[in-house]
């Protein structure tokens, strides 16, 4: 606990002297979003729940508070919040056709031995907890291509208030081209790094590349990142046309009156 309580300190104090008051609001955030995910898995036990819609509750909440709370409501957070919104509405329900067809919902068979004195029927439908889950994984890599895309939109506009919205547009692309090999590399060697310890039991049960490719619990990591990736794919025009309308059509609306 001690060592935990020193990593947050220095966690702390450096947002502080990095970020200043917006580093402590993202320090906050973190713990505010650690909440809504607990509270997102209890519910989520419930049989009487449907986990897509409290996903979609979840993810909600989580984009206002990252988006909102951190940087404060204005035209670039409305756009990055927007765009976070229709591509977690699009991608949930990709997931769920993606997770019925693969079958990675439920439990591996590397792990029915711990979970054999247990009962499995607990009325949970896994699919949609399997889809859920995938979502979480990805909500935070989207939010931030949102808010990194529309930002430097923002200041493109500012420098260059005639621009068009077409131009505009473009800009938004161009910004997001370098963003997407740097997320999805990101994401990728992040499972590598987090499931090293599941690449080693895998040597130690003497498994072959198929055996590991077709494993429910790689393919279902594997899908994860895929996801996510086609996530970030999927944000960057999005954001990009929907803050390229909205600056646009406000320079409009400010000629009109």
């Amino acid at each position: 606990m001690n060592v935990l309580m020193c990593l947050a300190a220095i966690l702390f104090i450096l947002m502080i002297l990095i970020g200043g008051k917006k580093g402590a609001r993202s320090f906050i955030a973190l713990f505010l979003n650690f909440g809504v995910l607990f509270l997102t898995i209890l519910f989520m036990t419930d049989p009487n729940v449907d986990p897509i819609i409290l996903t979609l509750i979840a993810s909600t909440v989580i984009s206002c508070i990252t988006l909102f709370y951190i940087n404060e409501v204005n035209r670039k957070t409305t756009s990055a919040f927007v765009s976070t919104i229709i591509t977690i509405v699009i991608l949930l329900f990709f997931i769920v056709i993606v997770t019925e067809n693969a079958m990675i919902q439920g439990f591996s068979e590397e792990e029915i031995a711990e979970l054999s004195m247990f009962s499995i029927y607990i009325g949970v439908d896994f699919v949609k907890v399997g889809a859920a889950m995938i979502i979480m994984s990805t909500i935070g890599a989207i939010t931030d291509v949102a808010i990194s895309i529309a930002s430097p939109m923002r200041e493109i506009y500012y420098h260059n208030p005639l621009i068009s919205r077409k131009d505009l547009f473009t800009s938004g692309l161009s910004i997001g081209k370098d963003i997407l090999g740097t997320n999805t590399n990101t994401l990728f060697f992040a499972f590598f790094g987090g499931y090293m310890a599941l690449l080693i039991w895998f040597k130690d049960l003497s498994y072959s590349v198929g055996e590991i490719v077709n494993s429910k619990v790689f393919s279902a990591e594997m899908i994860t990142i895929l996801c996510a990736g086609i996530g970030i794919a999927l944000i960057i025009p999005i954001t990009s046309w929907i803050t390229a309308y909205f600056l646009v059509k406000t320079r409009e609306n400010n000629k009109i009156f």
